[in-house]
């Protein structure tokens, strides 16, 4: 067995003593939540623009047919 891969005593007690100072860390749920609320914003707007996009789309053909004609 190779000893670097056996934990010795005190690398025990020094991963024992980080868990509460890594489970009290919240800076990644703010980067989730803020991550959740950028990718409702670009959900509604890919559906607004779905909404909206046929009426768009017939205003321009309008615009391009009416600059044509004169």
């Amino acid at each position: 067995m190779n000893p670097s891969c056996v934990a010795t005593p005190i690398a025990k007690s020094t991963t024992v003593h980080r868990w509460p100072r890594l489970r009290d860390n919240r800076s990644g749920v703010t980067a989730i939540e803020y991550g959740l609320i950028a990718g409702a914003i670009a959900l509604a707007i890919i559906a607004a623009a779905f909404a909206i996009g046929g009426d768009l789309k017939s205003l321009f053909e309008t615009a391009s047919t009416a600059l044509k004609g004169s």
